[in-house]
């Protein structure tokens, strides 16, 4: 340990030897090194910032992440928007697809007609995450030239080294969606994607969601906004089911973006306000840190927040939860306890309301039932259930109790968000 240590040390110091005349690409490696190896983040965003103003423009942009999610000092994300802007202008491709993925939020920058330009320049600058996110965007069309720009944009994305559109390319390949089935390419894929800690999927039947209104061959991301019907179960405790709401590629995404995060889970203790290992939830699950999240991502978290008439803002970082043969969650309640709130952003009220999206096909059991009224809603990929947590006075809903039963056979892949009061979110 302490050889390695010593390695990245020398390595730093070179680094710094080479900074030391004022260099900006000198000063912007020893910067990227300091990142990497876990160092000074403060020293790392002076260089950042010392080497965005002698011009270097990828200097610019990583400081601008750095300012976005609060790496060196508290989360900035109006320095963040202008150093990127500054970045666009300068012809740095990237800074227009990271300007559209802070747009979603609706906060730093207006969700408005500027997300599908600045996607549809990182995409025709072959950057592979936008390519991804456009592949999905059209493969929820089910207009045969949208499904074949799917297709297309996979490829074009995995071929550029993109993990994730590799193994969305290999399952429409297996499955015959978009093109004639290939089971053989589908395999191949799969062998190169487990050196990237990535397996196969398990099945996935989500209908087509509900067709959408731009014409085939439009890149048009506010069909994130349009409202889709919910039909409610009941109304005390307020719970709703949402059919369809993910496509397949969607729901994929969010399996393969858990698969390599997966840990065993935690529940609140309502004394403490901390997350713990209990009995009563034995699943594995995965949460996404801003950091993580790319277009493609947080474009699913905005059509899951918007489906139940809340914002982007609102919500908590998304989980995606994994329960293996017997595993389950006991009866629970999302709400918040005092200690909990007191913890964690405060200022955000307790969990309004909670959407689970099922991604995937169960074999058996993984419902999820609410005693109070006796409701039960059996696992269906693609589709949604949606519950209040508080009353309409704001106070605790205790018959907003629910769990999920145990799975029987196969595996339940779940994504849940937990959307609070008010604006939890800072971008």
């Amino acid at each position: 340990m302490n050889a390695g240590r010593d390695e990245t040390d020398a390595r730093l110091q070179a680094l710094r030897d080479a900074a030391a005349g004022g260099d900006p690409d000198a000063q912007f490696r020893l910067a990227l090194g300091l990142v990497a190896a876990a160092r000074d983040a403060g020293e790392a965003a002076m260089l950042y910032a010392r080497a965005a103003d002698a011009g270097h423009v990828e200097a610019r942009v990583q400081l601008a992440r750095m300012r976005l999610y609060g790496i060196a000092d508290a989360s900035d994300p109006a320095a963040a928007v202008q150093d990127l802007l500054r970045a666009e202008a300068d012809g740095h491709a990237g800074a227009g697809s990271l300007l559209a993925t802070i747009a979603l939020g609706g906060l730093a920058l207006p969700r408005d007609g500027g997300i599908n330009r600045r996607l549809l320049g990182a995409v025709n600058a072959g950057n592979p995450q936008a390519l991804r996110a456009a592949a999905i965007h059209f493969g929820r069309k089910p207009n045969a030239d949208d499904q074949a720009l799917c297709m297309q944009m996979l490829d074009a994305a995995a071929k550029a080294g993109d993990a994730a559109a590799a193994a969305l390319l290999a399952e429409r390949l297996a499955h015959g969606e978009g093109v004639d089935a290939d089971p053989a390419a589908a395999d191949d894929l799969w062998r190169q994607l487990q050196a990237h800690g990535l397996s196969p999927l398990p099945a996935c039947s989500a209908p087509m969601p509900i067709a959408a209104a731009s014409p085939p061959r439009q890149l048009a991301i506010e069909e994130v906004l349009q409202p889709i019907p919910a039909r409610s179960l009941s109304t005390r405790p307020a719970v709703a089911v949402i059919d369809g709401l993910l496509s397949r590629d969607e729901c994929r995404l969010l399996m393969l973006s858990a698969q390599p995060f997966l840990q065993p889970s935690r529940a609140v203790d309502p004394g403490s306000g901390e997350a713990q290992p209990m009995p009563l939830r034995t699943s594995s699950d995965a949460s996404f840190d801003p950091m993580l999240e790319d277009f493609a991502l947080r474009c699913v978290q905005l059509r899951m927040a918007r489906a139940v008439g809340m914002e982007l803002a609102n919500a908590e970082q998304l989980i995606v939860l994994r329960y293996a043969p017997g595993q389950e969650y006991r009866p629970h309640r999302d709400y918040l306890p005092p200690a909990a709130i007191e913890r964690d952003r405060p200022q955000a009220g307790n969990r309004a309301r909670t959407i689970c999206v099922y991604l995937n096909d169960v074999e058996a059991g993984g419902e999820t039932v609410f005693p109070a009224d006796g409701i039960e809603v059996a696992p269906k990929a693609g589709s949604a259930v949606v519950f209040d947590n508080l009353r309409a006075d704001g106070s605790p809903d205790p018959e907003s109790l629910h769990a999920g039963q145990p799975v029987l056979r196969g595996v339940k892949w779940l994504a849940t968000l937990w959307l609070r009061e008010r604006r939890y979110r800072a971008f």
